[in-house]
């Protein structure tokens, strides 16, 4: 029930949101994107198709004096078959940066997927209201983020005061590019994500390219990025290359050069930033495929495995490990006529000495502490003092 009968009804622009590269009008309201539409026609894969629609990093952001607020927005709910619920996705609110309240919406749409078959069915339901009452008085800055981990469709945003957009134009943009784990997987809300906490410690406006089993050197990836402004970029590679099986290492050194020439056709001198994987035991030094350990998902619970042979590292399979010796070679070779690229071993944000205290819970994805150990390593390497390839930016300031 409403409480305050003068709502005012802004409409939900490009102006408001945040991370966010285009905005769809679907039949039921607004659908952000985290590609644009040409790359979206470039391929017919319905895993990239659902997580790219993910709003990871994507955020209303205005000004207000509003006490309460409600924002009206159809989720996208995903269900395993044979296994639990998962949780009902997260919305932040924050005031002037510092986490306020949370809130969830129940029903909406549902897309059912069997994990055993590979097939999916979508099936109907109803929008909902997300409310944020009894905020403190004054102007103040918000920021709603969406759910990082479900499709969120924006139908309408009401308050009690005038809204008013936020130029941030002078906050140094970060643009990321990296897998499930930059996506935000298995992290509980969307600012506990690691790429955002990250950010939040280094106060730069973050661009997520993070897409669950989609880091995948996508030439329309790398066009998209070529063509979005920003003053430092990271890409974190890898791990999606070996849990799909997807190339070998024969493709792989051309495909991380492409990529890398494509990008900097737009950005000729922004830091970038080469990140290797972080440690996942299961293929350190054991090709893909991951596939689900089909016995713990009997009992309802969702583990992968490493389904390739270690005899066929040499025959090209990638594991972990070879990615990783690459990239550092990639990066030495071309810094010689690139002083603005450099590598960061993914191993600095989680490795060995973390596993015991910090385990991967289906053996692939860090949890919600996990998010927090590596974003907080994350923005103190990339960011903090010292940080060669972070200087070029912190000039800037």
């Amino acid at each position: 029930m409403n409480v305050h009968p003068n709502w005012i009804t802004t409409p939900i622009t490009q102006s408001l949101v945040r991370g966010a590269l285009e905005l769809e009008q679907t039949a039921d309201g607004l659908l952000p994107h985290r590609l644009p539409a040409w790359a979206r026609a470039q391929y017919a894969d319905p895993q990239l198709a659902m997580v790219e629609a993910q709003p990871s990093g994507v955020r209303l952001v205005f000004r207000t004096e509003a006490t309460a607020i409600e924002l009206d927005a159809l989720p996208t709910k995903r269900v395993y078959v044979g296994m639990p619920s998962r949780p009902d996705g997260v919305y932040d609110l924050r005031i002037e940066g510092d986490l306020t309240a949370q809130g969830s919406l129940e029903g909406g749409k549902v897309l059912r997927i069997d994990m055993a078959s590979g097939s999916t069915t979508l099936e109907a339901g109803p929008a909902g209201t997300l409310r944020f009452h009894e905020l403190p008085p004054g102007a103040k800055n918000i920021e709603i983020w969406l759910p990082h981990n479900e499709t969120t469709e924006l139908i309408a945003l009401r308050t009690n005061a005038p809204v008013h957009a936020i130029d941030d134009s002078g906050r140094k943009v970060w643009l990321h590019h990296g897998s499930s784990i930059s996506h935000g997987s298995n992290a509980t809300n969307p600012t506990g994500t690691w790429p955002v906490i990250a950010a939040s410690r280094a106060d730069v406006s973050l661009v997520n390219l993070g897409f669950g089993g989609s880091a995948l050197l996508d030439p329309f990836t790398a066009r998209t990025m070529r063509d979005i402004p920003a003053d430092l970029i990271s890409l974190k590679l890898g791990i999606n290359l070996v849990n799909t099986d997807l190339m070998r290492l024969r493709a792989f050194g051309p495909a991380v050069h492409g990529f890398l020439d494509t990008i900097r056709e737009g950005h000729k001198t922004t830091p970038i930033l080469l990140v290797s994987p972080i440690l996942c035991p299961i293929h350190e030094n054991t090709p893909g495929p991951s596939a689900p350990d089909l016995p713990a998902l009997a009992q309802g619970q969702l583990r992968f495995q490493a389904a390739g042979n270690a005899a066929d590292i040499a025959a090209g399979k990638l594991t972990l490990g070879t990615i990783r010796m690459h990239l550092a070679q990639i990066v030495e070779h071309r810094a010689a006529t690139d002083p603005n690229l450099h590598y960061l071993d993914g191993l600095a944000l989680y490795g060995e000495a973390d596993i015991a205290q910090f385990p991967l819970p289906d053996a692939l994805h860090p949890d919600a502490a996990t998010h927090q150990l590596i974003g907080d390593r994350f923005a103190r390497l990339a960011f903090g003092p010292g940080s060669r390839w972070a200087d070029p930016i912190n000039a800037k300031a």
